[in-house]
């Protein structure tokens, strides 16, 4: 399939274009390479050339061109009102790499647009410009010539006419000229061009032009495309830079190793960022080069959940991913799109994952590793509004900001003691024994309760009835079977099981951990008073996570939850448990084998082998098992960390450290 589609009139070979769409960045370099012109001519007026000229110099750094109009823009606007006129100059930009080509090869470049005062703003419906990759540019270009019925405006004839009567004088001096021209103008243009044309009536000199540098917190808001997406084409534009190993780290935990030979090492935010970019560019684009918005989007989402886990030590999972990426996709669709913007992902981001994610996702989407204050030329603060632009406001609130109280000064991280001296944090490793923090104690133990009650609510559903009502209402009315039934002009009741027996234990299942070599922490913990359980887990290596003297923050694989407490043997080295085949089977045998109860509750993303069925039958006992998705992500996450701590009295001080 042939992307490239040019429009020949004579000398002209014109490409249709939209404006600020990396595909038509990537189509005008094409578009270069086939017809290799000795002019380019842009649709853009001549008044502006010598500054869009010296913005185009600047790239990849973004600039801004403006000026004041003194005729109204908008119908909403008082006469005699003056409006600031806003023009970006970034690397995405199909006319912006026109030009940059020009400058780069040493061609003669052309300005052949009319500068007017009151072009009126247009709200066009454009398909979307993945389209034009995935189906090629000619039929994109003939259904949007076939789509546009709108009749031309006045200012839009003066503007054609005043281009076509500008190509038919570059026309007498060069052979072969690359037109970049709007969609909605070229075919009337290429109409203008056939006819005898006068030199238009229009502005020669336009005063109080500035040309200034976009502030990097603005590159957030108002690019065209995405800064990350920019960045990537910038990249591709030459040489790839090495791909860097995926080792950047924003890590704030250290291990012991770590300690010992140095004290610890935090990369810089930007620096990771850059890695995570350059990391990408080799992964983002097509066998013929051109660069792919969903592979753009499937690494912008992995880089973010490296970074995610780096920050908060949590992975992200293959179900919160299947979620995000169905969930983007159905808000496309709803926006008559085939890619989602920035603020769709970021939307699907903050659902299917949480505010932490999300703003990892932000960060690295809004990244542009060139823009930065210069002395060069002033910087300026643009937002949505000022470029007459709709926008729309999403809002993050990442975990350490919402633990904290108001104010800065009550944030945990901040207060959290460091060390003095390298090594310092080793020495609180002085006693043999293992607890717990207490606080974490009372989080799992309600966690349990919750979980036992869910297992036998979900028990008495399915093991309930559905009768049309006669003379009783039984549990109540069932609605849904009503409605099913609705035809049938009859009242559907409901009656609940009734559960015989308790629940015992609880295995909640957070990663299988089939290599064996991600969680290979094996601890069985004893209840220290008759409210507390008996547990058994698997981990992470405390080493792994120094936090404090003698505190090591570890991350859940697996757990079991056993009641009544001081009964659990060593659940790891029972020879019984000898035939499970992994960590998680293990855990549920001795759920099976030390219940007193006739349930146990085992929450996992897949249920257990058929054969843990029998084996429950034969002890009397019943496997509830609840889907880990059905679960709150949210929760499970806070429940998936925890302290170990190295010695009782590290309980006082385990406050300071834990966050």
């Amino acid at each position: 399939m042939t992307t490239l589609h040019l429009v020949t009139f004579g000398p002209i070979h014109a490409l249709p274009i939209l404006h600020y769409r990396m595909e038509f960045a990537a189509l005008v370099r094409a578009a270069f390479q086939a017809v290799r012109p000795d002019c380019i001519a842009l649709e853009l007026p001549p008044t502006l050339e010598a500054h869009i000229l010296r913005a185009i110099r600047r790239l990849p750094q973004v600039s801004v061109v403006m000026y004041d109009s003194s005729v109204p823009l908008l119908p909403d606007t008082k006469k005699g009102e003056t409006r600031t006129v806003y023009l970006l100059v970034e690397p995405a930009d199909p006319l912006c790499e026109g030009a940059r080509l020009a400058v780069e090869h040493e061609i003669p470049l052309a300005f052949v647009d009319l500068d007017l005062d009151h072009y009126p703003c247009h709200e066009e419906q454009f398909p979307d410009a993945y389209a034009v990759q995935r189906l090629g540019l000619a039929p994109y270009y003939q259904a949007f010539c076939q789509a546009d019925s709108s009749p031309p405006g006045v200012d839009d004839l003066r503007r054609e006419q005043g281009m076509a009567w500008r190509l038919q004088q570059l026309a007498r001096s060069h052979q072969k000229i690359l037109f970049l021209c709007g969609m909605a103008h070229l075919e009337r243009v290429r109409e203008f061009y056939g006819r005898p044309l006068t030199r238009p009536l229009e502005r020669v000199r336009r005063s109080g032009v500035k040309v200034m540098n976009l502030h990097p917190d603005s590159c957030r808001e108002i690019l065209g495309e995405p800064p990350f997406l920019s960045a990537l084409y910038e990249l591709h534009r030459g040489e790839l830079p090495p791909e860097p190993l995926p080792a950047a780290s924003l890590r704030r935990s250290f291990g012991a190793l770590e300690l010992l030979s140095g004290g610890k090492r935090e990369i810089p935010e930007e620096e990771a960022l850059t890695e995570a970019l350059h990391r990408s560019a080799h992964h983002v684009a097509e066998p013929g080069g051109m660069i792919d918005r969903q592979r753009v989007l499937l690494r912008l989402f992995q880089e973010a959940g490296r970074h995610y886990r780096q920050e908060s030590g949590e992975p992200v999972h293959l179900w919160q991913r299947r979620a995000f990426f169905r969930y983007v996709r159905n808000l496309a669709l709803v926006d008559g799109m085939l890619m989602p913007d920035l603020f769709s992902q970021l939307a699907a981001a903050r659902g299917c994952l949480d505010d932490t994610f999300a703003h990892a996702y932000w960060r690295l989407a809004t990244f542009s590793p060139w823009q930065r204050e210069t002395a060069e030329i002033p910087s300026i603060h643009l937002h949505p509004e000022d470029l007459r632009s709709g926008h729309r406001i999403i809002r993050f609130r990442p975990r350490p900001l919402r633990e904290g109280r108001k104010g800065l000064a009550s944030l945990p991280f901040l207060r959290r003691k460091g060390e003095k001296r390298p090594g310092e944090w080793l020495e609180g490793f002085d006693d043999p024994s293992l607890c717990s923090f207490p606080p974490e104690d009372l989080v799992i133990e309600e966690y349990g309760a919750f979980l036992k009650k869910k297992g036998t609510l979900q028990l008495a559903q399915e093991q309930h009835r559905t009768e049309p009502f006669t003379t009783s209402l039984l549990d109540g009315i069932d609605l849904r079977e009503t409605l099913r039934n609705l035809h049938e002009g009859r009242i559907y009741v409901r009656e609940n099981g009734r559960i015989k027996g308790g629940v015992g234990g609880v295995v909640v299942i957070f990663d299988e951990d089939h290599g064996g070599k991600k969680f290979p922490y094996l601890m069985t913990w004893l209840g220290e008073h008759a409210q507390e359980s008996d547990m058994a887990f698997y981990s992470s290596t405390p080493a792994d996570h120094v936090v404090g003297p003698g505190i090591c923050r570890c991350e859940y694989g697996g757990l079991l939850l056993s009641s009544p407490p001081r009964r659990l043997q060593d659940v790891w080295g029972d020879r019984e448990y000898a035939f499970a085949r992994s960590k998680a089977e293990r855990l549920l045998l001795a759920a099976l084998d030390y219940s007193r109860e006739k349930h146990v509750v085992y929450v996992a993303a897949r249920p257990p082998r058929s054969i843990f069925r029998q084996i429950a039958a034969r002890l009397e006992r019943k496997i509830i098992h609840l889907p880990l998705g059905s679960l709150s992500p949210v929760k499970l996450k806070k429940l998936r960390i925890f302290h170990v701590l190295f010695g009782h009295d590290k309980r006082e001080i385990a406050g300071e450290y834990v966050w």
